[in-house]
Parts: C-alpha cells; sequence; structure tokens
C-alpha cells in the first residue's frame, strides 16, 4: 500500500454523500442555544448537517405539509400531465363555507366554481398558506385529495424520507401524519434545486386575490440582515409553531428547519439564530474536483510510463472557517504497483481528509486514463528493470 500527500487547498456538484455533523471536526463551533422541539441547520450544497437536535423525531408537520403538496404538483408539471397555465374549476370541497375542516384556518378564500390557473393556485398554496388551494390542485392533478395524498407518500418514499407519512394535502391534524426537522430540510433542498420556476413564488410576501390581501406569514423575508428567499411556516394547537427558512450569503445557502417553537416571532428569532451561526462559522468549499490531476503513479508494463489518478465527482464541503488552514488531504494506493492494462476510472484506492490528525471524509480514487500493454519489447525492458 502506498500513500501519498496532496495540498488540499488545491483542490479547493451535489455530490458529496456523507452527511457530516457539527461535531465532525476537531474543532468544531459551538452550536447556538435553540428553544424548540427539534431543529436542523443543513447547508444546501453538500445536504450536511451543520447542527440539529431531535432531527428525527416525528413531529406534526402542519402547514409545512404543503412544501410536498407543491412538489407534486410541480413533478406532475415536469412530467406534462398538466401545465401552469391550465385553468382549474374549483370545487365545493375546496370551498370553506360550510366546510369545518376549514374552520379557522388559512385559506386563500376561494369559491365553488371560481376558475383560474394552477399556477395562481400554487401561488396561494405558497403565499396564502392557502387550504382551500391544496384541496383544489389535488382534485385537479389526481381526482381527489386520497388519491393525491398517495402520490405525496409515493415521493416520500423516493426522496426516502424515513421519518415521514402525509394523511392530508395540507396540513391540518390527522391521526398518522408526521414528519421530522431532518426530512423537512431533505425536502426544501430537492425543492429549490428541482423547482426553479415555482421556487421564487416562497419568496413572494404578498399576494391579492379576489380583492383580498394577505401577507406571506414567514416574517424573515423582511429581515435586511439575511437575504431570505423561503420556504414556509406552519402551526397547530399539537405542532407548535413551525419554520423553514432558507438564506442565500454569496454562492452558499443554508436551510434552517424549526419544529415545536413557542410563537410566530419565536420560531422566526431560533431559525435566524441557526442561519448567523452557520453563515458566520462555515464555508462550503470544493474540494475535489472531477477529472483533475492529484497525482501521477508508475505503471508496469504499458504503452506509457505512468497514469493520472484523481476523482470521478465533483465534492464540495461545509468547513469551520477557523479549521479550514488544518484541511489536509492524501490518497493511499491499493497495491504497491500498477500493471497495465489499466482502464480509465479504475478504482486503485482512496482519498482521505483529515482535520488536523482526524479522517473526516474518503472518496474513491480512480485512474483518469487509459494505459494500454505496451510491446513485447517494452514489456521485456520493463521486466529487465523491475525483476532483475
Amino acid at each position: 500500500m502506498k500513500i501519498r500527500l496532496f495540498a488540499v487547498c488545491s483542490l479547493l456538484s451535489l455530490s458529496a454523500h456523507s452527511a457530516f455533523a457539527d461535531d465532525s471536526f476537531v474543532n468544531a463551533p459551538p452550536p447556538p442555544q435553540i428553544q424548540a422541539g427539534s431543529w436542523v441547520l443543513m447547508d444546501y450544497t453538500t445536504g450536511q448537517v451543520l447542527t440539529a437536535q431531535n432531527e428525527h423525531v416525528r413531529r406534526n408537520p402542519a402547514s409545512l405539509t404543503k412544501l410536498m403538496t407543491g412538489y407534486v404538483v410541480d413533478r406532475a408539471i415536469d412530467s406534462g400531465r398538466i401545465t401552469p397555465d391550465d385553468m382549474v374549476t374549483v370545487g365545493k370541497d375546496a370551498w370553506a363555507k360550510g366546510n369545518p375542516v376549514f374552520d379557522g384556518s388559512s385559506l386563500m378564500f376561494l369559491k365553488a366554481g371560481d376558475r383560474l390557473t394552477v399556477r395562481d393556485l400554487s401561488r396561494g398554496l405558497i403565499v396564502d398558506s392557502g387550504n382551500d388551494a391544496c384541496v383544489a390542485l389535488a382534485d385537479y392533478v389526481a381526482g381527489g385529495q386520497p388519491q393525491f395524498v398517495a402520490m405525496m407518500n409515493k415521493y416520500v418514499k423516493q426522496l426516502r424520507l424515513r421519518d415521514t407519512h402525509f394523511e392530508t394535502v395540507h396540513g391540518l391534524d390527522a391521526p398518522g401524519q408526521h414528519s421530522s426537522a431532518y426530512d423537512l430540510a431533505v425536502l426544501s433542498r430537492a425543492i429549490i434545486h428541482g423547482e426553479p420556476d415555482f421556487y421564487h413564488m416562497y419568496s413572494e410576501r404578498s399576494l391579492t386575490w379576489n380583492g383580498i390581501t394577505q401577507q406571506n406569514r414567514n416574517g424573515l423575508l423582511w429581515d435586511k440582515n439575511l437575504n431570505v428567499d423561503g420556504l414556509k411556516t406552519g402551526h397547530t394547537a399539537t405542532a407548535g409553531f413551525n419554520i423553514i427558512a432558507s438564506s442565500v450569503d454569496g454562492d452558499r445557502r443554508l436551510i434552517a428547519v424549526v419544529m415545536g417553537g413557542e410563537s410566530p416571532k419565536g420560531r422566526e428569532e431560533q431559525a435566524r439564530k441557526l442561519l448567523h451561526w452557520g453563515q458566520d462559522n462555515f464555508d462550503t468549499l470544493q474540494v475535489l474536483h472531477k477529472g483533475r490531476k492529484i497525482g501521477s503513479e508508475t505503471v508496469w508494463y504499458g504503452d506509457k510510463k505512468s497514469v493520472d489518478v484523481g476523482t470521478n465527482q465533483d465534492v464540495y464541503l461545509a468547513l469551520p472557517k477557523a479549521e479550514v488552514p488544518n484541511i489536509k488531504a492524501k490518497y493511499v494506493l491499493e497495491s504497491q504497483e500498477m500493471e497495465a492494462p489499466v482502464a480509465a476510472n479504475q478504482h486503485v484506492g482512496e482519498i482521505e481528509l483529515f482535520d488536523r490528525d482526524k479522517l473526516i471524509a474518503h472518496w474513491p480514487l480512480v485512474t483518469l486514463a487509459d494505459v494500454k500493454k505496451g510491446s513485447a519489447w517494452s514489456r521485456f525492458k520493463d521486466y529487465l528493470s523491475h525483476k532483475l
């Protein structure tokens, strides 16, 4: 086995599969004190969890459920089954009048027989948190709420949300409905990545429909010190006060999830603390570049004397700012010697990343080119040089 050191700063997309906790590093910055039932701060680029508590505890998501409702609608658009400009006729089940399910809940204030586009209903779902808009979309996309809920849970499995199950399209209390701070961070990341045409709606501060203007309940959209562009709030008596906030700082994006907050302002303050802590203490850096040479190794009996080695993926990591100078890398070869033929992208070892002396991550080391067998004469010369 051979070991080769290389400078990580010389190396210093969405393919870092390791989920790091803040204590993966030698000198991890102390996390803020958060007053809520559970929370997560996730780096959007890498999916790393920078700090969390009770992140897999199953809780009532309340209107955070609407994130999955919007995600399902967007997948229906992507598949060509519907378009944003399709006209939807609102049914009686989406009308709050005489419907006790909607008593005291957030509404777009639709009426049976209203006609509006999928796009407008999506805005009502996101900005107004309209339970009636959710029902109207579910009826149009799936033919009814039970069928739409089945679609929601299908995407739960696809996204590997292990702590999540939905029973409603809007998030009002229902037995068996639950999610977790971690799962909702993963879902938010998928929405930001996969809904570029709809994601801007999450930053809209108000919506006027039928002469009624409502303000977005995410007060962090007005925060002048954070560039928050989404995502959603939620509240029921059993859930407490929930919020998911995504903040952009230069090329970095962080996602904060707070569940079970004490008040509307309290949930905002806890999310604000998480976002500021993440921005102040971490940088997101590219540590590996797909196809870039990090070393060269001798190959015996080949038509070339050496082969470049590197990685077959782009890798980003969120690293504590104070520890970046202490991040080092090396690669370890599986065998002492390489003999031709060697195929491009052949696994030949591991790339290891260290914070001081602590191993914090590793990835496959691969060859970056083919090396074919050399001529009989060159192989004979290699034999003499190698064996004698």
